[in-house]
């Protein structure tokens, strides 16, 4: 195995990231990558619920003057030519870094780039035809920056049909950007002030896998979901959603939607999802009225966040599930039948953590059967 790619290896563990994600080419540029920004600020792709704060560790360049930064002269765009504003490593001839420099203005993008970083600037706008000629570009980073959604051309990716990453996290965007080429395959717009997800505004993003809209203030998602048949992690957490989406995709694994105003579910909703594996909703609204007694019984679930709703019961959950958290809700009553309809030697619940703390619960109120149906349990907190 070639060094670069047993160093590749080991990165990608201690980031967390999937080298599924990854082809041979694109690992040297993101290698160059990591390695020239782990001197200098960073960003971090992997989600942050784990740690309950953003792993995202940006920068704020400050303006030193308060009179705008000179255009520069206008260069011709030659294959060849590097800005001089940029760096364009001559041994990675397909990545262009911008990042982390006080600009105020996008600067010509070279026909040959793929990997191009703009984050950690000052840019307010994107002018129309701004990536005209780059139209071989994969990876496009404009995270941190201060674009607002009325300053960007109505077609700005239009001609970017091989895209698959854009990151427009930490801007000032009131409105998902759009028309989006089809080829994309990761979507961060996260820190934004996004208010609401048009039905349509996804349209024909069958290769999209990730999308990240967290923290911004979006109050409805309607069906918009519905049609990213790839989809596997949508993260819509920290918004004002008082409904969850509506149709949610066959192939969804991971659902983010913890920090909103949701307070009920419908019946079935979890099933068009055999996939599903991890779902947070915690910090909502969530109550036993606004639950049918099948909600949560979806056999793919591994991992369901309830903690800090209105609950006052354990809801009905399956035997395949792994980790409950319930804590902080209003449950006064221990049913072991929400883990387990039959108590014996073969039936009983592969639930290893649950926690029940800062409710309403007694300690002695856990039933006589409750080791045998949750023989499996490791922590059980009360």
């Amino acid at each position: 195995m070639p060094w670069a790619t047993t160093l590749i290896l080991m990165l990608a563990g201690l980031c967390g990231s999937s080298l599924g994600q990854y082809n041979e080419e694109e690992d040297l540029a993101w290698l160059q990558y990591y390695l020239r920004q782990s001197r200098v600020s960073s960003y971090n792709y992997v989600p942050y619920y784990e740690e309950e704060s953003p792993v995202y560790a940006y920068s704020y360049p400050s303006a030193t003057d308060t009179e705008p930064e000179p255009e520069p002269e206008p260069q011709q765009a030659t294959p060849w030519r590097c800005p001089q504003e940029c760096d364009c490593p001559p041994n990675f001839s397909s990545a262009m870094y911008c990042d982390t420099r006080n600009l105020r203005y996008l600067p010509f993008v070279p026909s040959r780039m793929k990997y191009v970083y703009f984050q950690n600037n000052l840019i307010t706008s994107i002018q129309e035809g701004a990536f005209d000629n780059a139209t071989e570009l994969e990876w496009l980073a404009l995270h941190n920056n201060q674009i607002g959604s009325d300053k960007m051309g109505k077609r700005v990716f239009g001609k970017l049909q091989r895209l698959e990453r854009l990151y427009m996290n930490h801007n000032n965007l009131t409105r998902l950007p759009g028309p989006l080429p089809r080829s994309l395959r990761e979507l961060h717009l996260s820190y934004n002030h996004i208010s609401k997800v048009p039905p349509n505004a996804l349209e024909g993003l069958e290769n999209l896998t990730a999308l990240y809209l967290s923290h911004n203030f979006i109050f409805e998602m309607g069906a918009s979901l519905k049609g990213l048949s790839s989809l596997i992690l949508a993260d819509l957490s920290y918004n004002n959603l008082r409904k969850v989406p509506e149709g949610l995709p066959a192939s969804l694994e991971q659902l983010y939607l913890e920090y909103n105003y949701i307070n009920a579910i419908p019946d079935d909703y979890f099933q068009v999802s055999p996939r599903l594996l991890y779902v947070r909703m915690s910090h909502n609204s969530l109550t036993n009225q606004g639950l049918s007694s099948n909600t949560f019984n979806s056999s793919s679930i591994l991992e369901l966040d309830l903690s800090y709703n209105r609950l006052q019961k354990i809801p009905r959950v399956n035997t395949n599930l792994e980790n409950l958290y319930l804590q902080g809700n209003q449950i006064n009553e221990f049913s072991i039948s929400s883990f387990c309809s039959v108590v014996d030697v073969m039936n009983y619940s592969r639930l290893q953590v649950l926690r029940l703390d800062g409710n309403e619960i007694k300690r002695n109120a856990v039933p006589p059967d409750a080791p045998l149906c949750l023989r499996r349990a490791t922590v059980i907190e009360i």
